[in-house]
């Protein structure tokens, strides 16, 4: 973008700023234009860092910070993405373009960051298709995939990853002068992370299921983030357990991408899911197989190949037990009705062949749908059908008939 082009998309944005009678389309078209703009000052900001940089005796980040105001440590990362803005042209030149935002950039600056030197070189080298890609995609599908191209890129092995995760473990806590809360913020090995998050997920749980406390907020996301800083301080002081299984399964194995559905024929190794956005080395793994109980769900083409437990209750009980919620949580991590993202967490498992119709509480009758789905299943007589592999066909009362084909909870 030229210095002209920058100055028609702030008049356009004053001259729409000032209109009362501004339609949609034109507030929408304003905003695009605050945003390039935007975008094409951050292009210039990160030219004018490089350049105090080069001075011999300059200290860039207390420029910065001297200037705008900011700490030292938002400094830092301003300086960061004009380093990675100078190693990644076709990035620098998306940005003064107005075609990427800022965001994307520190995206890459800080998924290069997780490499090596060499696997970050590699990454770099990509510089074109990754501008090609910013400029098509949201910062969370950028995000999502820079993470995988870097994954493929980084030749570490995953114990020495692991290893490294956890040497660069790290836990702060202070107290705020200005509003007296105490803080804390760490960084943990995904390994260290994940059990953390499971104890903190489990804890966070039993507290829903009990009374509300006085002090949680209206606000749904407030209120659930209220519980888990209650549910933290009690596992800190112990006022709560730690033994047992809580949050997700320990590990989700979707071997669909080992074998075919015609042949037992290698295709790709098994993708872990381990109930989190982690990655953790396969003899983590092995170390579970291990234990005398390892809470481990295997599944491949829609099918559970494996899942501790009781699976199949007949007509002994209507309701599921823990064990085949567990099962189908490898399958599922939502609304098993096509376009629902209701959390299988907050799901019922649903009787394909309804329970007062003679259905059992086996594994392959039961399928997860939300509270409002499942209501219209009984109230509207949706009629549902699973396949071998379960895929799902389902015949609303108009005639629409709603298909997908086996459930597949990790990603590949």
């Amino acid at each position: 973008m030229e210095l002209t082009g920058a100055i028609e998309r702030l008049q356009h944005t004053v001259q729409v700023c000032g209109s009362p009678d501004a339609a949609l389309p034109q507030l929408r078209d304003a905003l695009r234009a605050t945003t390039e703009l935007q975008a094409f000052i951050a292009a210039r900001r990160a030219e004018l860092v490089t350049a105090v940089d080069a001075h011999p005796a300059a200290f860039p980040e207390a420029a910065i910070a001297e200037t705008s105001g900011c700490s030292l440590r938002q400094a830092a990362k301003e300086k960061e993405r004009a380093d990675t803005l100078v190693a990644a042209a076709a990035m620098a030149d998306a940005l003064s373009d107005g075609a990427i935002t800022p965001a994307h950039v520190d995206v890459l600056t800080r998924v290069g960051r997780r490499l090596e030197p060499a696997g970050k070189f590699e990454l770099l080298d990509l510089d074109e298709a990754i501008a090609a890609t910013a400029a098509t995609t949201t910062i969370g599908e950028f995000d999502a995939w820079l993470t995988k191209k870097a994954r493929e890129l980084d030749q570490t092995d995953a114990d020495d990853r692991l290893d490294r995760q956890r040497r660069a473990s790290r836990l702060r806590h202070w107290f705020d002068s200005d509003d007296g809360m105490w803080n804390v913020r760490g960084r943990f090995d995904p390994q260290t992370g994940r059990d953390l998050a499971r104890l903190i997920d489990g804890a966070t749980d039993r507290i829903k299921r009990g009374d509300t406390p006085t002090t949680a907020p209206i606000d749904p996301i407030e209120r659930v983030q209220h519980l888990a800083a209650i549910a933290f301080a009690d596992l800190v002081r112990g006022a709560v357990g730690t033994t047992g299984r809580t949050g997700p399964p320990l590990a989700v194995i979707d071997a669909t991408q080992t074998t075919t559905l015609d042949a037992n024929r290698w295709s790709g190794p098994p993708v872990i899911d381990w109930g989190y956005p982690i990655e953790l080395p396969t003899s983590v793994l092995a170390e579970l197989a291990g234990t005398t109980d390892p809470d481990v769900v295997v599944v491949a083409n829609g099918l559970v190949l494996h899942a501790a437990g009781r699976l199949d209750l007949g007509r002994t009980t209507r309701l599921a037990n823990r064990a085949q919620r567990r099962a189908l949580s490898g399958l599922y991590s939502s609304c098993a009705v096509p376009g629902c993202s209701v959390h299988y967490d907050r799901c019922k498992l649903h009787h394909v062949v309804w329970w007062r119709h003679g259905g059992r509480t086996d594994l392959e009758n039961l399928l997860p749908v939300c509270q409002h789905h499942h209501t219209r299943l009984h109230a509207d007589g949706w009629k549902v059908t699973l396949g071998p592999r379960r895929e799902l066909t389902i015949e609303i009362a108009d005639g629409q008939i709603l298909r997908t084909g086996p459930p597949r909870r990790s990603a590949a």
